[in-house]
């Protein structure tokens, strides 16, 4: 929220994240970015997050993404003062968050099971790989292992195989899952008082968004093609080249876009009624013949005369661009943050309010906060 536009929405609340790499931080900081304060576990060397690269002023980028606006304290949840002192802080907290491997907290005396007795309020959240309660749950999960296990890789790429989303999507899937929870687990205690239980696993929050493959492979017997940029049941909806050397995407949603594209783009009118071209199933069967249709027309143009002939169209487009495209890309937006290695241009948080960005609070250094904290909290 930008400054003097009032209080944040979760200002005044307190979360301690023992925490590391991305699923868990990527929650984290979307309440930091609401206003709570976050209180960061780390072991002495740091959540290896900050070791994954050194591209924003020496720091990590992921680290610098998913950490801003919050505190840093190093401790050692197994040493009895630190196990101590982690408990006062949880006392007085509202959200406790964590993902360490299988069963790491539990056996150091921070289980959720143990802290939801103790602390009546205490939301809890357990981040985990694969969920429990099966043979899968003690295993140790990273995104592109996710990625593999839950059929994703399977269906993105090129024919010739397998392929890796270029993000952390199952990461990002289960913060965001886990996100959502918390707030709704919030909700729910304004209203009763208790805090909750959550478990969310980068598992099931890929499986979910796994859901219409998964029921078309189930309905159909057919799992969705590997395509590259196209699309598996609609056609045409794909990128084709223009004379320059761009690379241009369109979509086709239904058959009255189809006829405004063939009389406006590729101009022509009767190509809807060719048999091979009438509906959007026909199309996909006769895929590539009207993929070449369509690139023959693409391959006449500019970049700058396809956009104005598609737009005359009325018809969804998209340039395929490189990341030196997005730095400079005018739906963009970015914010600064604040780092012990000086300020970094991150892009802004999606969500505006009262059409404005979130103000994001200082990427932390290693145990930063912790001298302060200990203080705050010694006489708990």
């Amino acid at each position: 929220m930008a400054a003097g536009s009032g209080v944040r929405p979760l200002s005044g609340l307190t979360v301690v994240a023992l925490e590391q790499a991305v699923a868990a931080p990527y929650c984290s900081s979307r309440l930091a970015d609401a206003g709570a304060r976050v209180i960061k576990i780390e072991r002495p060397e740091g959540d290896f997050a900050r070791g994954y690269d050194a591209s924003v002023n020496g720091l990590a980028s992921y680290f610098v993404w998913l950490n801003r606006g919050k505190e840093s304290l190093v401790a050692d949840i197994k040493d009895p003062g630190d196990a101590k002192l982690l408990h006062a802080v949880l006392a007085k907290a509202d959200v406790f968050i964590q993902n360490l491997a299988p069963g790491a907290a539990a056996r150091a005396g921070f289980g959720s099971e143990e802290l939801r007795a103790r602390y009546k309020r205490l939301i809890t959240v357990d981040v985990t790989g694969y969920g429990s309660g099966h043979s899968y749950s003690d295993m140790k999960a990273y995104d592109l292992l996710v990625q593999a296990e839950s059929g994703l890789a399977e269906i993105t790429g090129h024919p010739a195989g397998p392929g890796r989303v270029g993000v952390s999507v199952c990461d990002i899937a289960c913060g965001m899952a886990a996100h959502a929870a918390v707030l709704e687990a919030l909700i729910a205690r304004g209203i009763t008082g208790e805090g909750a239980r959550l478990e969310v696993s980068l598992f099931d929050g890929m499986a979910d968004w796994m859901n219409v493959p998964l029921l078309y492979f189930e309905g159909t017997g057919r799992a969705p093609q590997r395509v590259g940029l196209a699309h598996p049941s609609i056609c045409p909806y794909g990128a084709f080249p223009t004379r320059d050397g761009a690379l241009v995407l369109i979509s086709i949603q239904n058959e009255r876009e189809w006829a405004r594209f063939c009389a406006g783009f590729l101009r022509q009118p009767d190509l809807p009624s060719r048999a091979g071209f009438e509906s959007n199933n026909a199309r996909v069967a006769n895929r590539p013949e009207v993929d070449a249709v369509v690139a023959r027309v693409f391959a006449g143009l500019s970049r700058d005369e396809a956009a104005d002939r598609l737009r005359t169209a009325g018809t969804a487009y998209g340039f395929v661009n490189g990341l030196a495209d997005l730095v400079s890309h005018p739906a963009l937006r970015r914010v600064t943050v604040e780092t012990h290695a000086g300020p970094a241009s991150i892009v802004a948080p999606p969500a505006l309010r009262n059409g404005q960005a979130p103000v994001l609070g200082r990427v932390p250094g290693i145990g930063e906060h912790g001298e302060a904290i200990r203080r705050e909290f010694a006489a708990a």
